[in-house]
């Protein structure tokens, strides 16, 4: 019957072990339907809809997926050689599209992704996770209301050695173009800032069992003056930063610190403390907690979900990523050429 049919119908592409997640999110909304799922292997599609419980046809081509199934909405869960065509062909049928990171390959698929979904008027959002973390967002609270005052530099550590096998050990640049795209969209969210322009030099250290650099030094000039320095190593043995990265960002008056666990805190200068001092006194101010229902990627999902019902545009919308992508790109980029790499510059060519 019509009257029953749910406003949004999901085309779940990629049906490997990150799909779970998604596919669940989609089953405890009343207004969803998964309608299909689309994967190279049909094997694949099979053990995904026997395992959640799904009657769903299954495909291995997009097109005939969305045009059999009237889909509204497709679920990119594929591989990141796979995003560029999976959201093209999407959008160009008429289907807004919610897809893991990263948003394309290269600059010039990003572009032509973010000026595809502008005339179309289809969103095209990016599971960027990690900004949706109650401790994140009270960071960013206690930055933005001036806590420690003016900020001047914003530091993040990423060291840890996960042994993942597979497609990202043979990367080229495995830390870069996986997994850097979180903390440097962290950045940006904290900061509310976007690169101005990035300094890297990555490489591979003794010990690393990649075959592409697995270490990255980063420097961001970013557009609120403030200095963004990233230090990540993905082979990093003993002693991990959490994979939210420890954080230290100075201003005017003081510091906060987030360890990517805990609650974030500032110390500041105390009153009275005398200007003569070699060392002022500090006071500790803790961040202000942060409430969220739901967390991590049901809360980006939710917020996604949340851009159909109203018109607005996600946090994680490809009109916002387009900047947090375009720092992985630019770092790889300025690694490669060894120099310094201007956004305004960058984007303009849109680099392949």
């Amino acid at each position: 019957m019509i009257g029953l049919t749910k406003k949004h119908r999901v085309l779940v592409a990629g049906c490997g072990g990150m799909s779970h997640i998604w596919v669940d999110y989609a089953l405890s909304r009343s207004d969803t339907e998964i309608v299909g799922l689309v994967d190279l292997s049909l094997e694949a599609a099979d053990a995904l809809a026997s395992r959640k419980g799904l009657s769903c046809p299954r495909f291995t081509d997009l097109r005939e997926a969305i045009l059999q199934t009237d889909a509204t909405l497709v679920f990119d869960v594929t591989i990141p050689a796979s995003h560029y065509v999976i959201g093209k062909t999407a959008m160009e049928m008429g289907c807004h599209v919610f897809a893991e990171k990263p948003l394309a390959e290269n600059l010039a698929q990003c572009l032509d992704l973010l000026e595809l979904s502008r005339k179309s008027g289809k969103i095209h959002a990016v599971m960027q996770n990690r900004r949706f973390d109650p401790n994140i967002r009270a960071l960013r609270r206690l930055v933005g209301e001036e806590t420690i005052g003016r900020l001047g530099f914003i530091g993040a550590d990423f060291f840890i050695g996960p042994h993942f096998g597979g497609f990202r050990d043979a990367m080229d640049s495995p830390l870069l173009l996986d997994m850097a795209i979180h903390t440097f969209d962290q950045a940006r969210y904290i900061l509310g800032a976007d690169p101005v322009s990035v300094y890297c030099h990555e490489f591979n250290p003794p010990g690393s069992w990649y075959a592409g650099n697995a270490m990255a030094v980063c420097i961001f000039e970013m557009s609120d003056g403030s200095v963004f320095n990233y230090r990540g190593s993905w082979c990093a043995e003993g002693a991990s930063t959490s994979w939210e990265s420890s954080w230290r960002i100075t201003g005017e008056f003081g510091t906060a610190l987030w360890d990517g666990q805990g609650e974030p805190y500032a110390e500041i200068v105390a009153e009275g403390s005398s200007a003569d001092r070699f060392i002022r006194e500090t006071k500790r101010v803790a961040a202000v907690p942060v409430n969220m229902a739901l967390t991590g990627h049901q809360a980006c999902l939710a917020n996604m979900f949340d851009g159909l019902e109203t018109g607005a545009r996600p946090e994680t919308d490809c009109s916002d990523n387009i900047h947090s992508i375009a720092m992985v790109l630019g770092a790889v980029e300025s690694a490669r050429s060894g120099n310094k790499v201007h956004f305004a510059e960058f984007m303009r060519n849109g680099w392949a």
